[in-house]
């Protein structure tokens, strides 16, 4: 069944939690929310969901106000129109499964056996919760988000407790059925697959407000704050600007890169650059590699053939740099903890964007 399709916005002070974060989620769009723990991301949810009240801030699904605070307006969880699906599905014990679909004023026996049978669970129908598997469970909570006939649908890591086989059945129900619907949807998630196969969009959040916002394909590819470029699993420097190409760091060390969006001279701007990009060496090398950089080793990983060195922090706190080589390099570089090495890196590697300047709050 094809629906009108309609998208949110939102704008929340929530002083408590230190929250200060505004986006827009266009009609048929998912976005993705990502920052470290504590960052505001569920808070941003539960803003739009009716769970929390903010001190100021407004929320709009559609023509729709749901929530303005300077016009006093509030409208109750269950006249929102918003579909929330948690890690925890929430299934009412008591109840069967069935029942649990039709749970919703907005809903009925009709609607439960439909979505039942649309994510696969028609079989389910007159069991307890209590005799479903996680992934069961999770695609009830799913018809029973779905069967509410919701505008919106608001995901907090709905498959963060799931198995890998379970999450990814779950991936593929929620792709067809946004794709389907056109449903705008918020997605919370710590997981970079979630980000890969369903989002359109990628807001990073960090300390409460929004430090980047971007295509997903255009933040994972060239991150602009530490918490994506280490969720991307990419290396990234912040500095200034300093002349066509050359980035300085607060510190002093300079970085030579490919400009990507001409980050304007005098300006903030980051180099980013991946791990498989780096070579290591004892002694600092001479020739051709532009960018040299002294670090110590805080850790090593081993992934199949590949070693990941991770350096120390680096002195603006940003996360240190990381460098893959071979399993063979590594037994001849026999790097330990402590013990400073020299990564490298050619200058056609690295990429030079615009940063964004300290404490502006970014909206999408």
């Amino acid at each position: 069944m094809t629906r009108a399709v309609t998208g949110l916005y939102l704008r929340a002070v929530v002083e408590e939690r230190g929250v200060d974060v505004e986006f827009e989620v266009a009609p048929g769009e998912v976005l993705a929310v990502i920052g470290p723990n504590g960052a505001g991301k569920s808070t941003a949810l539960h803003v739009v969901a009716g769970l929390i009240r903010p001190d100021a801030g407004q929320v709009r699904l559609g023509a729709r106000v749901l929530t303005d605070t300077a016009a006093g307006t509030h409208v109750p969880t269950h006249d929102r129109r918003v579909g929330l699906l948690l890690q925890d599905p929430l299934l009412f014990p008591h109840l069967s499964v069935a029942a649990n679909v039709a749970f919703s004023p907005r809903s009925s026996r009709a609607a439960a056996t439909r979505w039942l049978a649309e994510v696969e669970a028609a079989e389910l129908a007159e069991r307890r919760p209590r005799q479903l598997s996680g992934g069961q469970a999770q695609r009830v909570a799913l018809a029973r988000a779905l069967a509410a006939e919701p505008q919106v649908l608001l995901l907090d890591e709905p498959m963060a407790g799931l198995d890998v086989a379970a999450a990814a059945a779950i991936r593929t129900l929620l792709r067809r059925v946004l794709a389907r619907d056109g449903r705008c949807a918020v997605l919370v998630t710590h997981d970079l697959v979630d980000v890969l196969t369903l989002a359109d969009r990628v807001l990073v959040l960090e300390s409460g407000r929004v430090a980047e916002c971007g295509p997903a394909a255009a933040v994972l590819a060239g991150p602009r704050s530490g918490f994506a470029a280490r969720f991307a699993g990419v290396n990234l420097v912040r500095g200034v600007a300093t002349a066509a190409g050359v980035l300085t760091t607060d510190w002093g060390q300079q970085w030579h890169g490919t400009a990507d969006g001409e980050p304007a001279v005098g300006r903030p701007a980051v180099a980013v650059f991946p791990p498989a990009a780096v070579a290591v060496y004892r002694e600092r090398p001479h020739g051709s590699p532009r960018n040299t950089v002294a670090v110590t080793i805080a850790g090593l990983d081993a992934h199949g053939s590949t070693v990941r060195l991770r350096g120390a922090d680096q002195p603006d706190g940003a996360p240190g740099l990381a460098a893959d080589i071979t399993a063979e390099a590594a037994a001849e570089l026999r790097p330990a903890p402590g013990e400073r090495v020299f990564f490298t890196v050619k200058a056609q590697e690295v990429r030079l964007l615009p940063g964004p300047d300290s404490g502006e709050r970014q909206v999408s």
